[in-house]
């Protein structure tokens, strides 16, 4: 196995614990799980959904970024990945019509070894 195999298994197991660490803060925070690791069919243009949480009648699509720190974990949800975010909820809703009159949020998740989790509510907008 190359050093490039390596650290890309290294970067998915490490971004597998961040999204389990993340759904458990939000659960602590009374938000449900919906479902994890969400992926659209290729060719769609949808991106991966970390997380679908649940709360008070809102569904949130919830990107989870680690990074080494938090500031950096933000400087990384780029404009590309909130429009693959976005048509993945789309996607999503498109699916599952019994949150069709739910309230819809993107969140963000910021995340850094050894700090806690940072949790931006409405981190982007559907536009």
């Amino acid at each position: 196995m190359t050093n490039k195999e390596q650290s890309g298994q290294k970067a998915f197991r490490n971004g597998h614990k961040a999204e389990t660490i993340a759904a458990l803060f939000l659960r602590l925070k009374g938000y449900k799980l919906v479902e994890k690791n969400f992926k659209p069919p290729r060719g769609t243009g949808a991106g991966e959904i970390d997380l679908i949480v649940e709360k008070n009648m809102t569904v949130v699509f919830v990107e989870v970024k680690l990074r080494q720190t938090t500031d950096t974990a933000a400087e990384s949800v780029s404009e590309t990945v909130k429009r693959r975010r976005i048509r993945g909820a789309e996607y999503f809703l498109a699916l599952h019509p019994e949150f069709e009159k739910h309230d819809k949020r993107f969140d963000v998740v910021l995340m850094a070894p050894k700090k806690f989790p940072v949790h931006i509510k409405n981190a982007f907008i559907c536009e």
